[in-house]
C-alpha cells in the first residue's frame, strides 16, 4: 500500500472517530435538553421553588459529566485540523508506528485539558447555586452576576493572552513544529498543551452558558459555530468585534436592571 492510501485510511478512521464522538456528545445534550423541556407540570413548578438542600456526590459526577460531554460537542470539530495534521504528520515521519494510536492519544491529553475546566465550571454552578444565584433551568438569575460574565468575557476577546492562544489555534503546522514530542507520552502531553491554549482562547466564552443557560442547545451550537470560524478565519477583527457586541450585551443588561 502507498503513503498516500496510508494516509488517506489514517485520516478517515481518525475523522470518523471524532465524528461519531461529536455526534454522540450532542445526542447527549439534546436527551438531556428535551428530557428537561417535557418535564411534568408539577414537578416543573416544584423546580421554581429555590434549591437548599446541597448537592450530594452524585450531583456533582452527572454535573461534571455533562460539562465534559458539553466541551467534547463543542471543541472536538475546531480541533479537527489539528488533529488530523497530526495524524499526517506522524504517518509521514521516519519512526511512524501506532499513528491513529497516537492520534487518539493527543485526542485524549486535549480531552484531559477541557475536563479541568469542565471540573472547575461545575464547583463555580455549585458555588452559584448555594448562594441562590441560579435558576431551576441552570441559568444566572442575577443581572449583575450575567452583566459581570458578559464584560468579562468581552473585554477578554481584545487581551494579548487571548491573541496568543488564537493564534495557537489557528496555526496548527506552527504549534506541531514547536511542540513535537516522540511517542505516545509526547502524544499526549501534546494533547494537553493544545488544549491548554484552546482553554486559554475560549474559557470566558464558555462562561456565556451561565447567562442564556447551560442547557440552551441554540446558544451552546452558536458559541461551537463561533469557535469553530474565529479559529478557521484568522482576522484580528472577528473577536474583536464579538468583544464588542458582549460589552454593549452586558451594558444593555445593566441598563435594564438599575
Amino acid at each position: 500500500m502507498s503513503l498516500q492510501a496510508i494516509l488517506k485510511r489514517d485520516r478517515v478512521l481518525v475523522l470518523a472517530g471524532l465524528g461519531g464522538a461529536t455526534a454522540l456528545a450532542w445526542t447527549y445534550l439534546l436527551t438531556m435538553a428535551t428530557g428537561m423541556e417535557q418535564m411534568p407540570d408539577a414537578l416543573g413548578e416544584a423546580m421554581l421553588t429555590p434549591r437548599m438542600e446541597p448537592w450530594r456526590a452524585v450531583d456533582f459526577v452527572l454535573m461534571f459529566v455533562m460539562w465534559a460531554v458539553m466541551m467534547i460537542g463543542m471543541m472536538l470539530p475546531g480541533a479537527a485540523p489539528m488533529i488530523l495534521l497530526f495524524t499526517t504528520v506522524t504517518r509521514q515521519r521516519p519512526e511512524a508506528i501506532h499513528t491513529v494510536r497516537r492520534s487518539w492519544t493527543f485526542v485524549a491529553g486535549y480531552v484531559l485539558a477541557w475536563s479541568g475546566f469542565s471540573a472547575l465550571a461545575t464547583l463555580l454552578q455549585w458555588a452559584l447555586d448555594r448562594a441562590g444565584l441560579m435558576s431551576p433551568m441552570m441559568a444566572s438569575s442575577s443581572a449583575a452576576v450575567g452583566a459581570l460574565a458578559l464584560l468579562a468575557a468581552g473585554t477578554y476577546q481584545w487581551t494579548p493572552l487571548k491573541r496568543r492562544c488564537l493564534t495557537h489555534c489557528q496555526s496548527p503546522f506552527a504549534f506541531l513544529t514547536h511542540h513535537w514530542r516522540p511517542g505516545l507520552l509526547g502524544a499526549f502531553r501534546m494533547g494537553v498543551s493544545h488544549g491548554l491554549y484552546c482553554l486559554g482562547c475560549c474559557w470566558l466564552l464558555m462562561g456565556l452558558l451561565f447567562v442564556v443557560g447551560i442547557m440552551n442547545l441554540i446558544w451552546i451550537a452558536a458559541l461551537a459555530a463561533f469557535i469553530l470560524v474565529e479559529k478557521a478565519y484568522p482576522a484580528p477583527w472577528v473577536p474583536r468585534a464579538a468583544g464588542a457586541a458582549l460589552v454593549v450585551w452586558a451594558l444593555a443588561v445593566l441598563a435594564g436592571h438599575y
